[in-house]
């Protein structure tokens, strides 16, 4: 198989995982995360402008590849198994689950999918076609919170330190002549957390950072 590696911009020498500082949670599946500061400039981002921007987040440029996915034959094996070539963006998330748990998982985005797999297990949990995307939903706040809905499945509700990196990579790697892939901005919104269990993520924010409120509808 020929490997093509997607240099994005200036590379970034970063080989520790993201890392999420929750501050407060409780039995209503309510938390409160820490802005990061792994973010790029504005003019990079398809964000019209609506995103409320961190300060230290003006100046980031992209990597793409944070995890060598190279070094590590497991992922090599599931790429060449789809007939997938080419990385776009590889780090290590937070999916939450349909009962509310966070799980660690690797997301792989290439030029045709996107890939979710147990670090642990080196397992594929899923494999999501690009063209099955509908949009993404995000807050209007300075959170890590991304949702990734896809109207034949059930959708994905992710927290990443590089939000918007990977928004702007599937905004860039579905894009056609006709139609580009929708960011929708509120501070509240739903997404189906299972094929029968819809879900709604509330955002205020508060002293310190943003309180995120995962509640079932």
């Amino acid at each position: 198989m020929e490997w093509q590696r997607t240099n994005r911009r200036v590379q970034i020498d970063e080989s520790q995982p993201p890392k999420y500082d929750t501050v407060d949670e409780g039995d209503d599946n309510s938390m409160r995360m820490r802005p990061s500061q792994n973010n790029v400039t504005e003019s990079q981002e398809p964000f019209m402008g609506v995103k409320v921007r961190r300060k230290a987040s003006l100046h980031r440029e992209y990597k793409g590849d944070y995890i060598d996915v190279p070094s590590r034959p497991y992922l090599m094996k599931i790429m060449e198994k789809q007939g997938d070539t080419q990385v776009l963006f590889a780090d290590n998330v937070l999916k939450f689950t349909g009962n509310g748990k966070m799980k660690r998982r690797i997301l792989l985005i290439t030029n045709f999918a996107i890939y979710l797999v147990d670090p642990d297990t080196a397992a594929l949990k899923r494999r999501i076609a690009l063209a099955a995307v509908e949009k993404m939903s995000l807050s209007e706040l300075s959170d890590n919170f991304f949702a990734i809905i896809i109207p034949y499945e059930y959708d994905l509700l992710m927290a990443s330190t590089r939000k918007s990196e990977i928004v702007t990579v599937l905004v860039e790697a579905t894009k056609s002549d006709s139609a580009q892939l929708e960011v929708v901005f509120s501070n509240r919104f739903e997404y189906n957390a299972t094929s029968d269990l819809v879900k709604e993520v509330q955002f205020e924010e508060v002293e310190g950072g943003v309180k995120t409120r995962i509640l079932a509808r």
